[in-house]
């Protein structure tokens, strides 16, 4: 008999569009008492002491909690761990290590799933920790890993975790000659691949990406897994398949023990300008930050599923998808392939299919489902989720309510998390114990952290006054600790600003209420000055997609003879709208009418979709050198490479092709 969902969240009856906990959530809640906030800020270090201790096991314990040699810090000096063995090792030794570790769902329908145990993954790791080992990879030495969402990238991460090497995850979708300036950058000594994977139907040879990533590093093997079983070009003596090697490695293999301030892993910008900078990890504090953040931003206890969409080639993958749930003992889900393949209603089937409860997912994912229609989320029973979550950009009204009533069923807290590759783990949101939830809000900064919005000179903002985002001394202990190589870019980009005690996050923001819940408006590069006027794109775009006839949209800079700039919007419609000059017209009253008349757009471009990565992420940049008539760059690793013509003969485009 199908069990009646439960109400996790109640309406405020004085504020609409406001919700708090309800008494279920909150006795379910690992944090439900908002105290903990001001019993964190009384001594951040030694609060997050006593977390490190009671989440995390320590081989020795620290000597110091928390040091500073402005810029620079460090957290749990002279502690030792690993975070392998928090991750897999200490959940083999109770009734956890024949619960599910990971499933993993393919994209073909008539593929079987795979699901590992953390008995399972505890064999693989180790066997592919003595393959590493055998190739002559030691404490320190990076390795890449270049694998689409299969398990074999997790299990790939922590055998490095597990042997001291410091692992470089590169995003499958980028191309070749991106892999291979990392892999320069990094030194990397092996590379982990793929003979290719599906998407949308179709194999993607990832391995011939893979050979032009190697070239010219110091690549010496190159490690394959077999997904496809399709032809690759082969290098003997370097390429080797990773089921030959796993079959002859030891199943033993004793973890590292890691000082708290060793390095675990690089992770490289997208690049999309410039030369990649390498976000530097460290062990001890990333291990207390992800498991911390894990367990009460997504409320998670042993009985829950956790989907979270991310690839594991960002911070969120990294973090949500790896080393955060496995520590906290939790299965997990991972998904390969496209959200809307075969059908428009393939997520949501995947979640029906595994009873998923808390799911965690980007705002431009929403959004493009929300623009296909309702009828495909309603064909599917959600009632297993319990708390939804937001990741990667500011999230706009309309999308928040839609994912909170038809994704969710008017029933789940929606978590909008606010970080960073270089937080390394989630700092502004509710918790799920506490509230509240409110569209376009993220939420207060994580216990334990403290956050301020300055002006331009420095002093703080009053409620509602836009500001930029910074985050104050004690720095949470998983924040990155450098730029790969490049100390001095880490302290001119992070710490250039406000001082060397002040971190610069580069976002705008304002404080929402008296409770000190904070709106993120954007990135302050992507903030336009019209007229004199600072107006943040995000909230233009929030302005524009409040407009019913508007499924998702993107608001970009263009250069402007009197004003300076003025914004452009690229609007996609949602179904059963047609474009018009009416609508145009209509959709720039609806941004004069919630923010006023500067922030009116110069020009609404209707558009059949927006330029995308593979991961959903809108590119931005290539509409920003559109309107400016400047050249657009590289688009191989677009998800959609021919929109740009469409977008081309739309803005009337007359830079260089």
């Amino acid at each position: 008999m199908k069990m009646k969902p439960v109400k996790w969240v109640v309406e405020d009856p004085k504020k609409k569009n406001v919700f708090w906990p309800s008494e279920e959530l909150k006795k379910r809640a690992w944090v439900n008492d908002e105290s903990v906030y001001a019993e964190a800020e009384k001594d951040p270090v030694a609060w997050w002491g006593k977390l490190a201790k009671e989440g995390i096991t320590w081989f020795k314990d620290w000597t110091v909690t928390y040091k500073e040699n402005p810029p620079f810090y460090q957290w749990f000096v002279g502690g030792k761990l690993n975070i392998c063995y928090n991750a897999v090792d200490r959940h083999i030794t109770s009734w956890k290590r024949n619960k599910a570790a990971i499933i993993w769902e393919p994209e073909p329908l008539n593929e079987q799933p795979r699901v590992l145990t953390f008995q399972d993954l505890y064999r693989e790791v180790c066997k592919f920790a003595n393959v590493l080992k055998g190739l002559g990879i030691k404490k320190g030495d990076r390795v890449g890993i270049y694998l689409p969402m299969i398990p074999e990238v997790q299990i790939a991460m922590l055998a490095c975790a597990r042997i001291g090497a410091v692992h470089s995850v590169v995003f499958s979708a980028f191309s070749g000659q991106s892999l291979r300036d990392r892999m320069i950058d990094a030194e990397a000594k092996v590379l982990v691949t793929a003979d290719g994977y599906y998407r949308r139907g179709k194999p993607v040879n990832l391995k011939e990406n893979a050979d032009i990533g190697a070239e010219g590093t110091k690549i010496k093997d190159v490690i394959v897994v077999k997904r496809l079983g399709t032809p690759v070009n082969w290098v003997e003596g370097r390429d080797h398949w990773w089921h030959e090697l796993m079959e002859k490695a030891d199943l033993n293999c004793e973890p590292e023990v890691m000082d708290s301030e060793d390095m675990l892993f690089i992770l490289y910008t997208s690049g999309t300008t410039g030369k990649p900078k390498g976000i530097e990890h460290h062990v001890g504090g990333y291990a207390v930050q992800a498991y911390w953040t894990t367990k009460w931003d997504f409320d998670l206890h042993d009985e829950d599923l956790f989907w979270c969409t991310a690839d594991i080639g960002w911070i969120t993958g990294h973090t949500y998808n790896c080393y955060g749930p496995l520590m906290n003992g939790v299965t997990s889900l991972i998904y390969e392939g496209a959200p809307d393949f075969p059908g428009p209603d393939r997520w949501w089937q995947i979640i029906e299919k595994y009873a998923v409860t808390v799911f965690y997912t980007a705002p431009t994912a929403i959004r493009m489902f929300m623009r296909l229609g309702d009828e495909y989320v309603k064909k599917h029973d959600l009632s297993s989720l319990r708390i939804l979550g937001t990741v990667g950009e500011p999230i706009n009204e309309d999308a928040w309510l839609w994912y909170f009533n038809t994704v969710g069923g008017g029933r789940c807290p929606i978590i909008d998390t606010w970080w960073q590759t270089e937080t390394g783990a989630t700092l502004i949101n509710s918790l799920p114990g506490i509230g509240p939830f409110i569209p376009t809000v993220a939420g207060r900064p994580f216990p334990g952290t403290r956050f301020a919005i300055l002006t331009e000179d420095g002093k703080p903002t009053n409620i509602g006054e836009g500001g930029f985002l910074v985050q104050k001394s004690p720095f949470a202990p998983g924040m990155l600790r450098t730029v790969y190589g490049d100390p001095e870019k880490f302290k001119q980009q992070y710490f250039g600003v406000y001082g060397e005690r002040i971190y610069y996050t580069s976002d705008g923001a304002y404080i929402f209420d008296q409770l000190g819940n904070i709106r993120i408006t954007g990135r302050v590069d992507d903030v336009m000055k019209v007229a004199g006027h600072r107006l943040s794109t995000a909230e233009v775009e929030n302005a524009v997609a409040q407009h019913p006839a508007v499924a998702e949209c993107a608001v970009v800079a263009m250069p402007h003879d009197i004003k300076g700039e003025v914004p452009v919007a690229f609007v996609a419609l949602k179904a059963g709208f047609k474009g018009s000059l009416q609508l145009e017209d209509e959709i720039k009253k609806k941004v004069t009418e919630i923010i006023g008349p500067t922030a009116r757009p110069e020009k609404v471009v209707l558009v059949d979709d927006l330029p995308k990565t593979r991961s959903g992420k809108i590119m931005r940049r290539i509409l920003k050198a559109l309107t400016a008539n400047q050249p657009i760059g590289d688009i191989s690793t677009l998800m959609n490479p021919e929109s740009v013509q469409t977008l081309k003969e739309r803005i009337g485009y007359k830079g260089p092709t």
